[in-house]
């Protein structure tokens, strides 16, 4: 028994060093130096706290994209989203997008477009997009099972990781939260879901115009 502590120690020691190795994307926040984007952002994101559909509505770009069907436009972006519905997931995912840094996406033969969160914009090219995910917090606590008591293996911080499993619920039944299978150099752990991002989860694209900034995309990898 003494042994296979010793062991275990062993090889803990050996894998956390290795840990803090592993390709990192460190936040960005591109946006943050434009007074003009970050009057607009904090307007948008008090919107959608308030479910305010008519503002949301009144910085749609004509020809926004809105999923990965290809649908463009304001009456189809409504349509994908349920925005009339007060059950429209349109909320929490922008919400969620909103909340993290933003980065430039210079298309070619096209304006460049403001994303935010910025996952998936400097997502690594030689990075499984599928697989994948980017830890969007410092110092993240990494569980040994899907549980806020249960005990800490190890810590990262922006590291790029890959997913096993991206919605695993709570060992209490009664516990909402939801929990991210990653692999680590020693095996597997979890972390709250929030604090692991996709670099194609729902991005939220914008330009700047005449009449101010408008959301030209929405949808996975900024609607296409």
């Amino acid at each position: 028994m003494k042994l296979n502590r010793l062991l275990l120690t062993l090889l803990l020691s050996l894998a956390l060093p290795a840990l803090a190795q592993e390709r990192t994307l460190d936040p960005v926040d591109e946006g943050a130096k434009d007074p003009s984007w970050v009057s607009f952002k904090n307007r948008l994101m008090n919107a959608v706290a308030k479910r305010d559909r008519k503002f949301v509505a009144g910085i749609l770009h004509s020809g926004v994209r809105s999923g990965m069907q290809g649908g463009r436009g304001i009456a189809e972006f409504r349509k994908q989203w349920e925005l009339d519905s007060d059950a429209s997931p349109l909320w929490q995912e922008l919400s969620a997008a909103l909340f993290l840094g933003s980065a430039w996406n210079r298309r070619e033969k096209a304006q460049a477009e403001l994303c935010a969160p910025y996952v998936g914009v400097k997502w690594p090219p030689d990075a499984d997009v599928y697989s994948g995910g980017a830890i969007v917090a410092k110092d993240a606590l990494l569980k040994a099972a899907p549980s806020a008591d249960s005990s800490t293996v190890a810590t990262m911080s922006y590291n790029v990781v890959s997913v096993v499993d991206w919605e695993v619920n709570d060992k209490s039944p009664e516990v909402k939260q939801k929990w991210v299978k990653i692999k680590i150099a020693y095996g597997e752990a979890y972390l709250p879901e929030e604090q692991v991002r996709s670099p194609i989860e729902h991005t939220a694209c914008f330009v700047r115009t005449e009449g101010g900034w408008r959301m030209i995309g929405f949808g996975p990898g900024g609607g296409n």
